[in-house]
């Protein structure tokens, strides 16, 4: 996500280092990067042009504050300016009503199906019941693809007599009312672009459930073509928000960029990933200092939070201080970091983690581990030392890895213990140093 356009921006930055004070004269190349950066990364020219006027105004004789170098200070201000445009602060979503229909829009392809069960999952873990409507009746499959999500995360999915939206939505509504729900999404229909029968459509939906949140779901590979749609659904909807998705692509940022400045609506959640824990409530901030390759340690803080075990990682804790612990713990910590997302997704997340192009993050390799860790017996995870030639051969065969493969995990693993017992001598301080 944004790779392309943090190398361009960097490539600005660099240009003011070693400076010891912006100017007109030192600052025009930057600007000019910074511009065309933007463009390239597909930002609407109008938003670029403001956001330029901008930028520039403020950095033009700006002072070098305390220890900052130019550059830091030029990264400061295109920071600033970044999170402005796209909204200053997270906007939660706005619950009004009991129960309160939210109702998602958009075309077809955009995910909107999708978004609505990980939105239903998210609204589920705050402690709110969810009914999910499903309401869109033309796309092939599309009320089914539904039930089994909301099967998956355990959250009510009606249908009604699947063939008339008007009837679903009120059904829908009464249900939701007479059993005490206190959040209900509407999943309406899309189609492969805008028509009049589909605006009509999710506008007499709007007028029957009347909604406290009309969310747009926008592919955010698509470019500024998004953000055209998005302006004709507002124009027609009164959008309340939107939702990107698809994050996680080649999309190279022009949506996220332009959409609030177009439509003057926020992006309340971006989608990261195709899991359905893959959906993020949107910070401007976090996101401009990722553009930026500055990170964002406050989502890898709430991702932490959210997936690791604090009992589990209390007991490890506890292990590694005696260096008694064993590749089922092992295991354990392999699967509550693989709940996190992809590990390249998480380095992105530290400062700098963007600019590390050379460290290659193979992901299989990490799935390599679990067969291997998998195809050992109980007695062996819990004592590795069991593990001679032929228990090896067997491990190799049962996890469809190479012999040296194991054998090397298995060093590893005990210079690793070794490692741990030398370090835990050295009491806490000494455990701190450790990389984990």
């Amino acid at each position: 996500m944004f790779e392309s356009l943090q190398e361009k921006l960097e490539k600005a930055f660099k240009s003011l280092r070693g400076q010891g004070k912006i100017s007109e004269k030192n600052i025009q190349e930057a600007i000019r990067m910074v511009k065309l950066s933007l463009l390239e990364a597909d930002v609407n020219y109008k938003v670029v042009k403001d956001f330029i006027e901008k930028v520039k105004e403020k950095a033009i004789g700006a002072e070098v504050f305390n220890s900052l170098t130019p550059d830091q200070q030029f990264i400061k201000i295109v920071r600033d300016e970044l999170t402005a445009l796209m909204g200053e602060k997270h906007e939660k979503l706005r619950f009004t009503q009991k129960p309160s229909p939210i109702m998602l829009v958009g075309l077809q392809g955009s995910g909107k199906t999708t978004t609505g069960a990980k939105l239903a999952r998210i609204i589920k873990s705050e402690g709110r019941k969810v009914l999910l409507v499903a309401a869109d009746i033309y796309r092939p499959a599309a009320i089914d693809q539904l039930e089994i999500l909301g099967a998956e995360i355990g959250v009510t999915v009606f249908s009604g007599d699947r063939r008339h939206v008007d009837k679903i939505c009120q059904e829908g509504m009464k249900l939701a009312i007479g059993s005490l729900y206190d959040v209900v999404i509407f999943d309406t229909a899309g189609r492969l672009h805008i028509n009049e029968e589909m605006m009509r459509e999710v506008e007499k939906v709007r007028e029957i459930v009347k909604p406290d949140e009309v969310l747009m779901v926008l592919d955010a590979m698509i470019g500024q073509d998004a953000v055209q749609t998005a302006k004709t659904f507002n124009d027609r909807l009164a959008v309340t928000g939107f939702v990107l998705t698809k994050m996680d692509g080649d999309a190279r940022g022009g949506v996220a960029l332009s959409i609030r400045s177009v439509t003057g609506k926020p992006i309340k959640f971006i989608g990261v990933s195709e899991k359905i824990d893959g959906l993020e409530a949107f910070y401007p901030d976090r996101l401009s200092s990722r553009i930026l390759g500055l990170g964002d340690v406050l989502s890898l803080i709430e991702k932490v939070e959210q997936t690791i075990d604090e009992k589990k990682a209390k007991e490890l804790e506890k292990k590694l201080r005696k260096a008694d612990f064993t590749f089922n713990d092992f295991l354990e910590q392999i699967r509550q970091i693989q709940k996190m997302g992809s590990l390249r997704s998480i380095l992105e997340m530290l400062p700098g983690g963007s600019k590390l192009k050379g460290v290659t993050v193979d992901e299989k390799q990490i799935k390599h581990v679990e067969a291997i860790i998998c195809s050992m017996t109980k007695k062996e995870r819990a004592n590795p030392k069991l593990i001679n030639y032929s228990r090896k051969k067997r491990i190799a065969l049962g996890s469809g890895r190479p012999l040296p493969e194991v054998t090397k995990l298995l060093d590893n693993f005990e210079n690793m213990k070794k490692m741990v017992k030398k370090i835990g001598k050295m009491g806490p301080k000494g455990l701190s140093r450790l990389p984990f």
